[in-house]
């Protein structure tokens, strides 16, 4: 049986950047103590996330004995390209650092985009431009593409918004997450037909659960779903043991990786949506728009 706290990434998704991080730091160590300390987190956490990076990956990453760690020919393959990654984002965040990079950045972006995204990572790009002053939006209204007053709207939707610059950000897939104390309590939570004892908690009338329910070959009847408003909230409630939401592969990353949440199931449905970057056309070339946006991609692309 498929158990549902482990799992493999598609070929197409990248693991966690603080994963990713944390292997990279224990790579060069050899030790969890020291990575742990660059890291300035605990060892708990540094092996928590090695742990995890081994379950999404299906592969063992470091031999372990009792003083030392020695990579695994999977680990030798895995450093080389980590390290590049992230030497790309120290060039991009280099560049962020221009004389340019001043002034007032005003941002849109959905409220789970914003919370669970950008309230915890935006920290990065303001470090690097000091003299920026942010704002943010949550919202994910049409009203703020076309203010005058927004320079950029991180939007989730069709990609369609007339007379304006639109860049893809990022494709999303959608699977089920749930609290990890629910998987072994009562009732069980082990199989797809088990999700019947448990609330699915939904941002619509349950339509993206009533596809992931048919895409796995299971009849929607019977199964109890509560609206919760957004999918932000619907996460939220899932982190807190209410039921198994269903996650966006972009905002539950942290939450996987921190234990928050556990991926319930290798199955997986695309969102019928993607995450644009949308603004004016003559914002596009505005040196804080477009560092704000290089970084995001960044971010993004490495974070997967």
């Amino acid at each position: 049986m498929h158990d549902p706290a482990k799992r493999i990434l598609p070929r197409s998704r990248l693991p966690p950047l603080n994963a990713l991080r944390a292997f990279d730091a224990t790579a060069r160590h050899l030790t969890v103590a020291k990575a742990a300390d660059e890291l300035n987190v605990t060892p708990s956490a540094v092996s928590h996330q090695l742990r995890a990076l081994e379950n999404a990956l299906g592969v063992q990453l470091f031999r372990r004995n009792k003083t030392r760690l020695k990579l695994t020919s999977h680990g030798e393959t895995l450093l080389p390209s980590v390290r590049s990654a992230f030497q790309m984002i120290a060039n991009a965040a280099a560049k962020l650092g221009d004389p340019a990079m001043v002034g007032n950045l005003v941002v849109s972006a959905p409220v789970g985009l914003s919370s669970r995204v950008l309230t915890r990572h935006i920290g990065e790009f303001l470090s690097a431009c000091p003299d920026v002053q942010f704002r943010l939006i949550a919202s994910n209204e049409d009203k703020e593409v076309y203010s005058p007053a927004v320079d950029l709207c991180l939007r989730y939707g069709t990609g369609i918004w007339p007379d304006r610059q639109v860049r893809l950000l990022t494709h999303v897939e959608l699977f089920p997450v749930c609290n990890p104390a629910m998987i072994n309590g009562q009732p069980g939570l082990r199989s797809v037909d088990e999700l019947r004892n448990h609330q699915l908690l939904c941002e619509d009338n349950g339509t993206e659960w009533t596809r992931w329910l048919l895409d796995a070959g299971m009849p929607v009847a019977g199964f109890r779903m509560a609206e919760m408003g957004n999918a932000h909230i619907a996460m939220e409630a899932a982190v807190h043991g209410q039921g198994a939401a269903l996650g966006d592969s972009l905002l539950v990353g942290d939450d996987l990786a921190e234990g928050r949440l556990v991926r319930l199931f290798e199955r997986s449905v695309p969102a019928k949506h993607a995450y644009y970057m949308v603004c004016r056309h003559e914002m596009s070339a505005n040196p804080l728009v477009a560092a704000f946006t290089e970084w995001l991609l960044t971010w993004v692309r490495s974070y997967g």
